[in-house]
């Protein structure tokens, strides 16, 4: 990586908009951007620099509006070189395997996508166009979150539906936080191998992204092996508002009884659900560990529910692997809830993973390996490796941009 300056990263979400200059080497953001309330009238962008963080109203409320706002004020500011775009993209179906130089073939596959990812799609193709409008001489890049799980096997893919679903409409399992998944696992593979000498190559982890948004995965020798989330981000593990997994049939019975269409079902599924919908209370893990403390039943019926999926999607995936070397930790719940991270390790112990309080309480930070929570001994270790995903997609881009 032999390029100085900052790489422009993007993530258009269905109702927001991230941006940040970051540079590829050392990832210190020169400034970061947030957009809310996308797509309305209250839309606004909190700009963040040494300066400090201001708050604007873009020109227009659309994805394309904002960003091209966004983007047009970072051209007036004195700023590091620019290097190239980065643009996150949700959905790379069975056709990405990894990150691509984005040209008008690429950004009409990801419009062709969009009935994978309806909600995210669209949304990561406006903010391709708006970029590309407003830096016609950088070169953009697609980094795929779909993209890390291709490596998986058909074994591990394939849903037992009728052959037509597969074949047609590509009813399978993609997975998702692959950026995050992929930068988590180097990151561990490099700490275990300067700590203890483990090969890369031989390392039998699972990561697990826990945030609003959770996901776990098996990683042989650095590929994905076997996620939880599937066709969507619906599947797997409970999440914030996110049901995770779920008997099918559940949609009909509610349908039946309610009246309402499919569509409303399954947007309840994703944004009404999860800790929210079992807490009643909310979607947030520190409100909820507070409240339950406080003898809240229904936070502690969520954050035992949470834990009780995610260790039995653990302990699920080591057999995707053969055996365990890690349990790696990362995302806003996982690399700073330590009360969940000791509640997930004590339904873990069959497995090895015996917490070492001490560390854990220092979310990791002064344990040896860098990130260890469990005792060290002949088994497999749990350790807490930050997640860094615009670092990667950052890197993705110079490495593509530099090939020219």
């Amino acid at each position: 990586m032999s390029s100085s300056g900052s790489v422009v990263v993007v993530n258009c979400g269905s109702s927001s908009v991230k941006l940040a200059l970051v540079d590829p080497v050392t990832g210190q953001r020169a400034l970061s951007c947030l957009g809310e309330r996308i797509g309305s009238p209250d839309a606004v962008v909190h700009m963040t620099t040494a300066e400090g963080t201001r708050t604007i109203t873009p020109a227009a409320s659309t994805h394309r509006g904002a960003l091209a706002h966004v983007l047009q004020r970072l051209l007036d500011l004195d700023l590091p070189p620019l290097l190239g775009v980065g643009h996150r993209v949700v959905q790379g179906g069975a056709v990405f395997h990894g990150s691509v130089r984005i040209d008008d073939r690429v950004l009409g596959q990801i419009h062709d996508l969009s009935a994978l990812a309806p909600l995210h799609n669209p949304a990561n193709a406006s903010g391709i166009e708006a970029a590309r409008a407003v830096l016609p001489d950088l070169e953009h890049v697609a980094v795929f979150d779909t993209a890390f799980h291709q490596t998986m096997p058909e074994t591990n893919y394939r849903y037992a539906v009728p052959a037509r679903w597969y074949e047609e409409f590509g009813v399978r399992r993609y997975g998702m936080h692959g950026t995050s998944h992929r930068f988590v696992s180097q990151r561990a593979a490099e700490i275990l191998r300067a700590a203890d000498g483990r090969d890369p190559r031989e390392l039998k982890l699972v990561v697990a992204h826990l945030g609003n948004g959770c996901s776990a995965t098996a990683v042989l020798g650095g590929r994905s092996v076997d996620t939880t989330m599937g066709l969507t981000p619906l599947e797997g593990l409970v999440m914030g508002t996110r049901s995770g997994d779920l008997d099918p049939a559940v949609v009909e019975l509610v349908a039946d009884r309610t009246g309402e269409p499919v569509t409303e079902i399954v947007r309840q599924l994703n944004s009404s659900s999860g800790l929210l919908a079992l807490s009643g209370l909310s979607n947030d893990v520190r409100t909820l560990s507070a409240k339950a403390a406080e003898g809240h039943a229904g936070a502690r019926l969520a954050l035992d529910v949470f834990v009780h999926r995610a260790a039995k999607h653990v302990a699920a995936l080591t057999v995707s692997l053969g055996g365990l070397d890690a349990l790696v930790l990362t995302g806003g719940i996982g690399e700073n809830a330590k009360n969940v991270r000791s509640m997930l390790l004590a339904r873990l112990r069959h497995l090895g993973l015996v917490e070492d309080p001490a560390a854990n309480d220092e979310h990791g930070r002064s344990s040896t390996p860098a990130g260890r929570i469990t005792v060290p001994g002949s088994g497999p270790l749990a350790m807490v490796v930050p997640t860094d995903e615009e670092l990667l997609i950052a890197r993705d881009t110079v490495a593509l941009v530099e090939r020219t």
